[in-house]
């Protein structure tokens, strides 16, 4: 039974792991159940069972993308302290990220899908980007937690469209620019951090 219990879980995981890999790649017009199913290693029988149906894979899916930036956030912080904002733009605009777009973060790749939803999955994004957003600005030092959270919007506004508008450049010499530019903008924008995070 415990063996059973934990094959489920696995297989679930896989599902999921496909899902977000295949929203973020194709976007949700842009790849279908069958696809999903198949790059998860199940039959499309057992995605549905799973998911109900492909609206329901995607709000899984953007829930987990959206989380791991939730748990990426503290990281950065505890990891680089004062330089937190720094070392967080610089891998949000690295090439790495910039390359992988199937695995990119779910704030720059399924924006543009949540926009075209419905209000329940626009109220679970707003949700977990209000999380992000106050994860941030606990990292940052201000007066007001108005403007810690305003500079917080700002950066995360900054970096999620300069990552998107990266991506879209042709030559490698103007995407590279547009990180550089994108980076030391959001770094500014933050303005000064602090070390310890509540």
């Amino acid at each position: 039974m415990r063996h059973k219990g934990v094959n489920k879980e696995e297989t679930r995981r896989k599902m999921v792991d496909a899902a977000g890999r295949g929203f973020r790649g194709h976007g949700y017009a842009g790849i279908g159940v069958d696809s999903l199913a198949k790059a998860a290693g199940v039959t499309s029988g057992a995605f549905y069972a799973h998911f109900g149906s492909k609206g329901g894979a995607f709000d899984v899916a953007l829930a987990a993308g959206l989380d791991e930036v939730i748990e990426a956030v503290p990281r950065f912080q505890e990891e680089n302290g004062l330089e937190w904002t720094r070392a967080f733009s610089d891998y949000y605009l690295g090439k790495p990220h910039r390359r992988d777009l199937n695995c990119g973060c779910a704030m720059a790749s399924l924006t543009p899908d949540v926009i075209r939803a419905g209000a329940n999955v626009h109220a679970a994004f707003e949700k977990r980007m209000t999380t992000i957003v106050e994860l941030m600005a606990a990292g940052l030092a201000g007066n007001s937690e108005e403007d810690r959270r305003a500079r917080a919007w700002a950066m995360l506004g900054a970096l999620i469209g300069g990552l998107n508008v990266a991506r879209a450049m042709k030559t490698s010499k103007v995407t590279d620019e547009v990180a550089e530019a994108i980076k030391a903008a959001a770094v500014k924008v933050a303005g000064r951090t602090r070390s310890r995070v509540r």
